[in-house]
C-alpha cells in the first residue's frame, strides 16, 4: 500500500513495507560493544548489534545475544552459547565477536591467543556448522585510544562508573589496545574457511579519520550537563553512543555484504531509522522529520511502534518506510 500526501511545499510519502515472513535469523554473540542496552531514563549507550536491524530488510531478523562484560570463555561457561545453539536453524547465521574481555586478567574471563581463545572460536564455528548454521567471525572493534602508552584497563564495564574529569592530552594517532587478540579471528577464519570481517581495521580507520576530537562523538564521552541521563558526564573510549552504534553498524553491515554474498541483497540504508526500542538512531518520528534538511529527499524507516502522523515543515521531501511492526495513525 502506498499513500502520498502533499502539504503546500512539503511532501511526505508513506510506504508500507511488505510483511514478508522472516526467513533468516542472524544470531549475535559477543560483548558490550555489540550488546543491546537499556534505554530507560534517556540512556544513550548502544552496542552496534543493537542498531544492526535497521540495515537489513525485514526478511532477516537480528537476534542479539551479546552481553556486557562477557568473553568467549564466560559466554560458554554461563550457558549462553547453549541457549543460542538451541535456537539455530539450518541457514541461520551466527556473528561471533569476542576479544575485549578475553584480554582481561580475571580467571573467569581470560583466554590466551594461540590457545584457549582460538579453541573457543573453533568451538563456536564447529558447533554452528553442526546445526546447519553459517558462522561469521569478527575481531574486536577498536577502542578510541590516542595514547602511545595504552592506559591500564582491567574492566571496560567500570567505565560506566566514571565521570568527566578533564580533557587529557592526546596524540593525533590512534593506537591499538588489543594486541594479538585482534589477529586470532582472521587466523581461525582462514583455517576453517569462515567468512571474516575485519571490524578492528574498519573501526580503527573510522576513528583515525575522524581524529581525536570528532571521534569522541561516537562514544560515551559527555561533559557535565551535556547529557541529562549522566549529569556528571563521562569519559568512556570503549562503548558507543547512539551515533557511534549506528555508524559502526552501517559500516559492518556493508562489510558483511562483501564477504557473504547471500546477505548482500538484504542490506539497506536509510537516512534516519526510528524505533521505540532504541534500535534506530531516533526514538521520535517527529524529531527525525524536524531534523531532515530542506530540499533533498530524505528516507526515514520506522522499525516498530505506533506513531502519530508527523507535521512536515514546508520545503521538505520525506519518504517514510513503515515495517510490518510499525504503524502510523491517520
Amino acid at each position: 500500500m502506498k499513500q502520498t500526501i502533499a502539504f503546500a511545499l512539503a511532501v511526505v510519502s508513506f510506504f508500507m513495507m511488505t510483511a514478508a515472513k522472516k526467513s533468516v535469523t542472524i544470531f549475535m554473540i559477543g560483548d558490550s560493544t555489540m550488546a543491546n542496552k537499556a534505554i530507560d531514563e534517556g540512556k544513550q549507550e548502544r552496542g552496534w548489534g543493537m542498531a544492526l536491524q535497521g540495515f537489513f530488510k525485514e526478511a532477516v531478523h537480528i537476534d542479539n545475544h551479546a552481553v556486557n562484560g562477557r568473553s568467549s570463555k564466560s559466554f560458554i561457561d554461563e550457558g549462553r552459547w547453549d541457549k543460542v545453539k538451541s535456537l539455530i536453524k539450518p541457514g541461520d547465521y551466527v556473528f561471533i565477536q569476542f576479544g575485549h574481555n578475553d584480554e582481561k586478567p580475571q580467571p573467569e574471563r581470560h583466554t590466551d591467543p594461540g590457545s584457549t581463545f582460538d579453541d573457543n572460536l573453533r568451538k563456536f564455528v564447529r558447533e554452528t556448522r553442526a546445526l546447519g548454521g553459517i558462522p561469521v567471525l569478527f575481531n574486536s572493534v577498536a577502542r578510541r585510544n590516542f595514547f602511545r602508552i595504552v592506559p591500564k584497563n582491567d574492566d571496560d564495564e567500570k567505565l560506566r562508573e566514571t565521570v568527566f574529569a578533564n580533557d587529557t592530552i592526546e596524540s593525533d594517532t590512534l593506537y591499538d589496545t588489543h594486541g594479538a587478540y585482534r589477529f586470532v579471528p582472521a587466523r581461525i577464519a582462514k583455517e576453517m574457511n569462515v567468512p571474516f570481517v575485519d571490524a578492528n581495521a574498519i573501526t580503527h580507520n573510522l576513528e583515525q579519520s575522524m581524529g581525536r576530537e570528532a571521534s569522541k562523538k561516537l562514544h560515551m564521552w559527555f561533559r557535565p550537563g551535556e547529557q541529562p541521563s549522566i549529569p556528571e558526564g563521562r569519559q568512556d573510549n570503549t562503548h558507543y553512543n547512539v551515533l557511534g552504534a549506528h555508524v559502526v553498524a552501517g559500516l559492518l553491515a556493508d562489510a558483511v555484504g562483501q564477504i557473504v554474498p547471500d546477505l548482500k541483497s538484504y542490506i539497506v540504508h536509510y537516512d534516519y531509522i526510528v524505533a521505540d526500542n532504541g534500535f534506530g538512531n531516533y526514538m521520535s518520528l517527529q524529531q527525525a522529520v524536524d531534523d531532515a534538511p530542506v530540499g533533498r529527499p530524505i528516507h526515514i524507516r520506522i522499525l516498530n511502534g505506533t506513531w502519530s502522523k508527523p507535521t512536515i515543515p514546508n520545503g521538505k521531501k520525506i519518504k517514510i518506510f513503515i515495517d510490518s511492526q510499525a504503524k502510523i495513525e491517520q
